[in-house]
């Protein structure tokens, strides 16, 4: 298991990562998606926001389990995203 500190940069990295490619879709997508967009920015900055702090407030007692639920509610928080992200780009 990662210590603290890499797994918040990693966190922040992803979440750096989802939120230039939002921007990016906002300036490429018409002017009724972007609410849309604006949207998902701000599920980007939740989700950063939510699992740093997360992490600094470890369970004490099932630490293993904390981080297991951690990272399943990170993947699926992220594929959330970049399904709303995918459905912007087809449309």
């Amino acid at each position: 298991m990662a210590n603290r500190k890499d797994l918040k940069k990693t966190i922040n990295n992803i979440a750096s990562e989802l939120f230039t490619e939002c921007m990016y879709l906002k300036g490429t997508v018409d002017a009724d998606k972007q609410e849309a967009v604006d949207d998902l920015i701000m599920k980007v900055l939740h989700l950063q926001n939510e699992h740093i702090c997360r992490i600094s407030h470890t369970e004490p007692g099932n630490v293993a389990g904390f981080y297991k639920k951690l990272y399943a509610d990170f993947d699926k928080e992220v594929g959330d995203i970049l399904d709303g992200m995918k459905a912007l780009y087809k449309e």
